[in-house]
């Protein structure tokens, strides 16, 4: 459990960064930069949902 908490904070953390990270790139007018940022901070935000899912079936499954 505490493995999976772990995670979720790293995800954040990256699904944070990315959006500073796009607004530096908008800011500096480094397109190319923005949609790196965009790109890391989906996929981020794909493996915090597939987090989230399976700690709901792991949730139900235990009671």
């Amino acid at each position: 459990m505490g493995k999976k908490i772990a995670l979720n904070v790293f995800y954040n953390l990256g699904i944070i960064l990315s959006i500073f990270g796009m607004i530096w790139g908008y800011n500096n007018k480094t397109y190319i930069a923005i949609i790196l940022f965009v790109v890391t901070a989906a996929f981020f935000l794909y493996l915090k949902l597939q987090l989230v899912k399976e700690m709901r079936n792991s949730l139900k499954n235990r009671k």
